[in-house]
């Protein structure tokens, strides 16, 4: 019998070690992940998950070790492990948001998609990021509404983040009506490429061409790329690119195209 509580008591002593020696790993390797992501700027929504992390990983750990021990002496587990997993499946259905959230949180800071402050767009909503919290993403969209979408769903969407761009696309087209001559069509070209190469602003890999002969005008149209990658300094851009070539088009007298129809009267008098 003494040598049965010897045995157990060691048992207990022994367990009891290797749980000490696992939860100081598992603090070593939390505390790690939490010094790296604590110098990202969305350290807050992790700083909430790690610790619950942690809490799961420990639990894990104290359940294996005593219900193999448990085992190793002779007692039955089956209850035990019936108990666990009914509860198990309560917690489950009770927390299966919250749970997906968390991890599509986690799954967002460590693959980078976003932070706080980028420009994204996700199906119809775009705008800039406020804050990434553990169960959402907080969006402002132009509109200036403030719109909240769960990470999960965050996590399995398709996420264009616009402000990684290294540069935005500038399409402008620019319609001359029908009775521009040549010389002021190529001069329009010119004007349109000189407007472009005094910009600081724009990458100087550009191009200026006649695209198509329009119902109602002929399109010259512009394509090239902006340094800038926030909307608003795009959008200023390319504001500031067709002011200025409105008004160098009027300085020359090039005229620009509206809609238009032109009807042709059949004479009525004319025998058939």
């Amino acid at each position: 019998m003494s040598d049965k509580i010897l045995e157990l008591s060691i048992g207990v002593i022994v367990n009891i070690i290797i749980i000490a020696v696992l939860f100081k790993i598992t603090d070593i390797f939390i505390g790690k992940l939490k010094e790296k992501f604590d110098k990202s700027e969305n350290a807050a929504p992790i700083s909430q998950i790690l610790p619950i992390f942690e809490k799961i990983v420990k639990t894990i750990i104290v359940f294996i070790l005593v219900a193999s021990f448990m085992q190793y002496n002779g007692y039955s587990l089956t209850s035990l492990v019936a108990g666990f997993g009914i509860t198990g499946l309560a917690v489950g259905f009770a927390a299966q948001q919250t749970i997906a959230s968390m991890f599509g949180t986690f799954g967002i800071l460590t693959d980078k998609v976003y932070k706080t402050g980028d420009y994204i767009k996700i199906d119809n909503i775009e705008g800039t990021v406020e804050n990434i919290n553990l169960r959402s993403t907080k969006i402002r969209t132009l509109d200036n509404f403030l719109v909240t979408i769960p990470n999960d769903k965050m996590a399995n969407s398709i996420v264009t983040n616009v402000s990684k761009a290294h540069k935005r696309r500038l399409d402008l087209t620019f319609g001359a009506t029908y009775d521009t001559s040549d010389e002021k069509l190529n001069r329009a070209i010119e004007i349109i490429k000189e407007i472009m190469a005094d910009r600081s602003d724009v990458h100087h890999d550009y191009n200026v061409f006649i695209e198509t002969l329009d119902s109602s005008s002929i399109n010259i149209r512009l394509l090239g790329y902006t340094k800038a990658k926030a909307y608003d300094t795009f959008t200023k851009i390319r504001s500031e690119v067709y002011l200025e070539a409105v008004k160098r088009f009027r300085a020359e007298e090039i005229d620009f195209a509206f809609p238009s129809t032109t009807v042709y009267m059949a004479d009525s008098n004319k025998s058939i």
